[in-house]
């Protein structure tokens, strides 16, 4: 069994890093570079960067965000945001970026998928995948989570997985910024499905959370923002907790 890791996520808004709940009512958390230096050197494993802001200079926008992230990080780290093309992608690991996470456009384009992983290879593609449960289902969910598809969770993520993916990262919508804990029986399901590592995303609030991800959830890596963002949760701290539980961890 592979170590779990820890992932501390930031979401950047026209350079700042923010955090919200359920995926609005924004607010300020700092400067993505220097946070994303601090975690590396806590002992985050990798670090994710999803630009969440609109802009029609997106391509360019993505490119600064990796080599400024690349000059101040010594550990692996993922890009994300509007990646919805070969180019994008190849700007963002031209720029120093370990892997790209796709969201919407692998949505609305599964081909995409595998078009990058042939260029690029499978282990740089993450698939992003913001779900809701809606009457007993999980609903695939794109543009930054305020449109439904028809699309389903689990069916999704097998065929992400058939087309090249090499990770899928799941966030909960219902979760997202909660802090009452992972969607542990869906991301067990996710785990049963597929065979490639599973991020778990949305709904850390403490140490015991992300226990209970590795295990009953059977995540691979365990997402979290507000509490890495805000002091609540230290790093170091929270992986010695968890080796005192038994759970192996980089």
């Amino acid at each position: 069994m592979l170590a779990k890791r820890i992932v501390p996520c930031l979401d950047i808004k026209d350079g700042r890093t923010v955090k919200g709940v359920n995926f609005v009512d924004l607010r300020d958390a700092g400067d993505p570079v220097e946070l994303g230096a601090a975690y590396s050197e806590k002992g985050a494993d990798e670090i994710v960067f999803l630009d969440i802001t609109a802009t029609h200079e997106k391509r360019k926008t993505l490119a600064a965000l990796a080599k400024n992230i690349a000059k101040n990080l010594n550990i692996p780290f993922t890009v994300g945001g509007g990646i919805s093309s070969i180019q994008d992608v190849d700007v963002c690991l031209m720029n120093g970026a370990d892997k790209v996470s796709i969201n919407s456009a692998a949505v609305r384009n599964p081909a995409l998928v595998d078009e990058l992983a042939l260029q690029f290879g499978n282990q740089c593609i993450v698939i992003a995948i913001d779900a809701k449960l809606v009457d007993g289902e999980w609903i695939v969910y794109v543009s930054g989570g305020r449109t439904p598809t028809k699309r389903r969770l689990f069916e999704f993520a097998k065929e992400v997985e058939s087309r090249g993916a090499g990770e899928i990262l799941f966030t909960s919508m219902d979760h997202d910024g909660t802090k009452a804990g992972f969607a542990v029986d869906a991301l067990a399901q996710l785990s049963d499905t597929v065979n490639i590592p599973i991020i778990a995303s949305g709904g850390a609030g403490n140490m015991e959370h992300f226990a209970e991800v590795f295990t009953k959830g059977k995540a691979d890596a365990g997402l979290a923002a507000s509490i890495f963002h805000f002091g609540e949760i230290e790093i170091p701290d929270l992986k010695q907790y968890l080796r005192e539980q038994s759970i192996e961890i980089r």
